[in-house]
């Protein structure tokens, strides 16, 4: 995956000192993780769950993304972020907290909240990978659709699905339910992104788009022009929006052409033709949620903070 070069809004800064990474995985509560350095570049890594990459985190320069599809997310929230500055963004999905690290970079004023299944993940993530603390950014413990039916109404500006099990997303987080609950929970104008792994003919991605449609005013599809016309495997970034004029701004599609690996944006008739006669998702139509690995729920506050109660939007 190409990386993105350091942004020049800030210079890298350097953060604060780290447990120190492990040499091979370790036990969590749903597998294993695993810190695997980038060579020549002792404090950059890419984490590992379940053997898959999960995120790329550089503790000397938090605007770098390296997950394409990360990169195409950032670039729409930071157009949000120019109507609508420092977003409170929700995260539903962790793992190394790569794109809310950047957030908050690009971002102070945000306020953010990452869910994450795995307690013990997230409690390892938050020692060795120097996170921002509350409110800045808190991780609480809980399985993402549990945790977003309990948010208030109206208490999120943007929400950012990105929960894998292995390497395609939980299918009961696809279903046009879940989809209505994130619109509950977002405030007027708010913006929903999802990351969906998918492989040719890319039914799935035409699914949720169709999907989005059913609740969303505005949806749009984003990735490389390879993927979108499925000649491969990998992340497509779908948007949902009531805000107008935000997914066809002008800017954003610049922006997304200006990537390492430049990006398209389809909306109106372009992402209609791309759902083509895709049938939205229900839960009558998709899997159970999978077991609660038994991890406590809750905050996992920094280690000389202490955990908050409850969940502040």
């Amino acid at each position: 995956m190409a990386r993105r070069p350091a942004s020049s809004r800030r210079p890298p800064t350097r953060e604060p000192d780290v447990a120190p990474w492990p040499v091979g995985p370790v036990a969590v509560a749903t597998g294993t993780a695993q810190v695997v350095p980038e060579p020549g570049r002792p404090r950059a890594a890419t984490l590992l769950v379940n053997g898959v990459p999960s995120s790329f985190v550089d503790l000397d320069d938090p605007d770098l993304l390296d997950f394409e599809y990360m990169q195409q997310m950032a670039a729409v929230v930071d157009t949000f972020a120019a109507r609508r500055p420092d977003p409170a963004v929700l995260h539903l999905g962790a793992g190394g907290c790569a794109l809310a690290r950047t957030l908050a970079h690009r971002h102070p004023g945000a306020r953010q909240l990452a869910v994450e299944l795995d307690g013990e993940l997230a409690r390892l993530v938050r020692a060795w990978f120097a996170l921002p603390r509350a409110p800045r950014l808190r991780l609480r413990t809980g399985e993402a659709r549990t945790e977003l039916a309990g948010m208030a109404d109206a208490s999120w500006d943007v929400v950012v699905r990105d929960v894998f099990a292995g390497d395609r997303t939980p299918e009961h987080l696809t279903s046009a339910e879940v989809a209505r609950d994130v619109a509950r929970v977002l405030r007027p104008g708010g913006l929903y992104l999802a990351n969906c792994a998918d492989r040719p003919p890319l039914a799935l991605a035409r699914a949720e788009a169709a999907t989005l449609a059913t609740v969303f005013r505005y949806v749009a599809v984003v990735a490389e022009p390879g993927q979108l016309r499925g000649r491969h495997y990998g992340n497509l970034v779908l948007a949902g929006t009531d805000e107008d004029g935000l997914l066809d701004d002008p800017g954003l599609a610049r922006t997304l052409r200006t990537l390492p690996v430049p990006a398209r944006v389809l909306v109106g008739a372009d992402a209609r033709a791309f759902v083509g006669r895709a049938a939205p998702l229900r839960d009558a139509d998709v899997a159970a949620p999978p077991v609660d690995p038994g991890a406590e729920a809750g905050d996992v506050a920094a280690p000389d903070a202490p955990a908050a109660a409850d969940v502040c939007a």
